[in-house]
């Protein structure tokens, strides 16, 4: 359920980001079907990350960081990133989150 309000939570931030740029009902929707789209993708790209090699992360993040120059760079900031994960529950992150 936790997981399912965050999802929520960001799509709708997205879309009133959206809102507050200008843009109109109609616009919106195509934006935000073709955002969510995205998103699935890159999930489904990345389900299986940890069992994939460096060079087929790197491809993997190259789909979707088509002009991206340092995705050497990006990629260790992933790792590290799901290395500080992997040491924490979920929870945690979203205490320190709604703590600030």
């Amino acid at each position: 359920m936790i997981l399912q309000d965050i999802y929520d939570f960001n799509f709708r931030q997205l879309e009133l980001s959206i809102r507050e740029i200008g843009y109109g009902d109609q616009s919106i929707n195509k934006k935000m079907k073709d955002y969510i789209n995205l998103f699935h993708s890159m999930v489904s790209e990345i389900h299986f990350w940890n069992n994939l090699t460096r060079r087929q992360k790197l491809e993997k993040v190259s789909i979707f960081l088509t002009d991206f120059k340092e995705i050497d760079h990006l990629l260790d900031y992933f790792e590290l990133f799901d290395e500080n994960l992997s040491k924490k529950t979920l929870n945690s992150y979203l205490k320190s989150v709604s703590n600030q």
